[in-house]
């Protein structure tokens, strides 16, 4: 998943970017609304974690300005404001939850997984397809009672697909979707790592899952 962590506090930016990427997920970060509005206009995040006492445009205005103009990515406040009327004031604005600094960094995991199983209309952790399993919390990917091992990457793109399960997503969309603005490789990376998983989780096995759509992209499904 693609996250964007928009914190002006520059040594607090950097670990909150390292633990993210450590939990595996793909983050841009940037330090001001200004900034904000920019990464959020040009980029597809599940989710973006916003500071609202930002130079240049406070959080609440990157909120309200995101949100009038259609773009629903749930977002969370993480803030050292910590009155109730604070905290009114984010919600009633659009975002989907609200953290004070000081936090546990696994209470910010948890409430990422929860605020996007809300947006997707998932109600577990866990994706299923015919007989491949993907457990979000522990990394786990399982087809029958056999585990497969991926690398971060397949991990990421695999559960684009089976979150995405029955629709045909495009190589742009997988690599936007995967990979950050700071990513400068080559133009046939999905490719690449679409055979990898294919050698992982179909070749093996009678049931393929992963298939080609000429001319579109990729889909995930049972034929």
């Amino acid at each position: 998943m693609r996250l964007l962590v928009v914190e002006d506090e520059k040594d607090l930016n950097k670990v909150i970017v390292k633990r993210l990427e450590k939990a595996g997920y793909c983050i841009d970060s940037c330090f001001d609304g200004e900034e904000a509005l920019d990464y959020i206009r040009a980029g597809e995040f599940d989710a973006i974690i916003l500071d609202i006492m930002l130079p240049k445009i406070n959080g609440f205005d990157v909120l309200k300005s995101i949100r009038s103009g259609g773009n629903k990515t749930p977002v969370l406040f993480l803030t050292a404001r910590d009155s109730i009327s604070d905290r009114v004031a984010g919600l009633d604005a659009g975002a989907e939850d609200y953290l004070v600094k000081p936090f546990a960094f696994e209470e910010l995991l948890a409430r990422i997984r929860v605020m996007t199983r809300k947006t997707t209309g998932d109600t577990s952790n866990v994706f299923e397809i015919a007989d491949l399993s993907l457990d979000v919390n522990t990394h786990t990917v399982k087809r029958g009672n056999d585990i497969i091992n991926l690398s971060g990457k397949e991990f990421d793109i695999l559960e684009y697909l089976i979150r995405n399960k029955g629709i045909v997503l495009s190589r742009e969309k997988i690599e936007n979707h995967v990979w950050n603005f700071d990513y400068e490789g080559g133009t046939n990376v999905v490719d690449v790592y679409i055979r990898y998983l294919r050698k992982k989780i179909d070749d093996p096995y009678d049931v393929k899952l992963i298939h080609t759509i000429r001319g579109a992209g990729y889909v995930l499904r049972e034929d």
